[in-house]
């Protein structure tokens, strides 16, 4: 095998703006250069990049560098794939890479933080493996949960709302629009509410697990609950630097070594929204609640922050400052915008999440009627052509002269 970098061609003409950070613990604290991203950044791609520069396997040069681009970050990255197992075929993570700027199929299960069941090869799954990087989520169902079962038994988000979709359609359309999902019992001569064909024990029961799952997804919107939290909280080991996938979207997720009030290690966010680039304080973002409605932002040494202003969420420093005039201690201003900056960007993160999610499970509802409708048309046509023959062969024996 070849060790030349191969040549990565983007097709995204943008480049990022970098932020200088300190990180480590003890004698290996040092300065890099960490990615941010605007709304539309291709979030999986900077996430293995900002993990490999956080672990010291990235180097952002010369110091003095402001930006950097796709094509410049992908021959890093590839490099340092080829360099770090030199025996092991990378072709198949090279050949993925390009796909991390448009969004990755990664398909999380949901009774396990490191499960992921993506379409076809699998090649996304191949690419944090060979960069030794952990993939995890917190979208996990509470097995003491009312819908616990039914979640279990779909396994994951994309059997889940196939299983919807074709529940969907025996509903006639009403489980994806919310409406009433009331149904008679198996063997009602009644047939369903919509008129057509008495449903059997299979058909009740799927629409069962459906309403289920449904509402085990509405009340998920930003994929994470309070007991994957728990998990991803009770099972990293403190100073795990890892991948989490989350509102559709993947972010560097960090356990602490340091124990907090509680006697645990805390779990951060890094702090990527470029809105942040000048507010030097904001590196981290405590994650202890699945809403981030009460989290922090904490600075380099995972102390409460202070932004110094500017415009912020939208607003200059006078306007935030005079929204919050009956405020007049300055921590109390800042800490107030930071956590009113937080709420709005994370309900920017779920909004986008929850639109993706009901657009996913419409799409599989209309999938499932084409081909529901396509099989219909076949099986026509099928006896409709075995009709001819037999009337072909009825008029062939009426010639017979016995």
């Amino acid at each position: 095998m070849t060790s030349e970098v191969p040549t990565v061609h983007s097709s995204i003409a943008e480049v990022w703006y970098l932020k200088d950070i300190i990180f480590g613990v003890g004698e290996n604290r040092r300065r890099c250069k960490i990615i941010t991203q605007n709304f539309n950044g291709p979030c999986s791609f900077i996430a293995i990049c900002n993990i490999l520069i956080l672990r010291g396997d990235l180097t952002i040069e010369p110091p003095e560098r402001q930006t950097v681009s796709y094509e410049f970050l992908s021959h890093l990255v590839a490099e340092y794939l080829l360099t770090s197992a030199p025996d092991v075929d990378v072709d198949a993570s090279l050949s993925v890479m390009p796909n991390t700027q448009k969004g990755m199929d990664l398909n999380p299960a949901f009774t396990s933080p490191t499960e992921f069941h993506p379409a076809g090869e699998g090649k996304e799954l191949k690419l944090f493996e060979q960069a030794n990087i952990r993939l995890v989520h917190g979208w996990l169902v509470d097995p003491h949960s009312p819908e616990a079962e039914a979640v279990a038994e779909a396994q994951n988000y994309d059997n889940a709302t196939i299983l919807i979709a074709e529940a969907d359609h025996l509903t006639d359309g009403r489980l994806v629009m919310n409406e009433d999902t009331s149904y008679p019992q198996a063997g009602s001569s009644s047939g369903n509410p919509n008129g057509h064909a008495r449903w059997t024990e299979g058909d009740r029961r799927k629409v069962g697990r459906a309403v289920s799952l449904r509402h085990f997804l509405d009340a998920t919107w930003s994929q994470l609950t309070y007991h994957g939290l728990f998990t991803l909280a009770t099972t990293l080991e403190p100073g795990s630097l890892v991948a989490l996938f989350r509102s559709s979207h993947l972010s560097v997720l960090y356990k602490s070594t340091d124990r907090d009030d509680s006697g645990g290690s805390a779990l951060y966010s890094l702090v990527t929204d470029s809105s942040f680039l000048n507010e030097s304080s904001v590196v981290w973002e405590r994650l202890d609640d699945i809403d981030l409605g009460s989290s922090t932002f904490v600075d380099s040494e995972f102390i409460k922050s202070s932004p110094i202003g500017g415009d912020f969420a939208g607003h200059t420093a006078e306007d935030a400052l005079a929204a919050f005039g009956g405020i007049e201690d300055p921590n109390e201003i800042y800490d107030s915008l930071s956590q009113a900056l937080a709420q709005q960007l994370q309900a920017e993160e779920d909004e986008f999440a929850r639109r993706q999610q009901e657009m996913h499970m419409r799409e599989k509802a209309i999938r499932h009627a084409e081909m529901q409708a396509l099989k219909a048309e076949e099986a026509r046509v099928k006896q409709e052509k075995q009709l001819k023959n037999r009337l072909k062969h009825l008029k062939k024996s009426d010639c017979i002269i016995m």
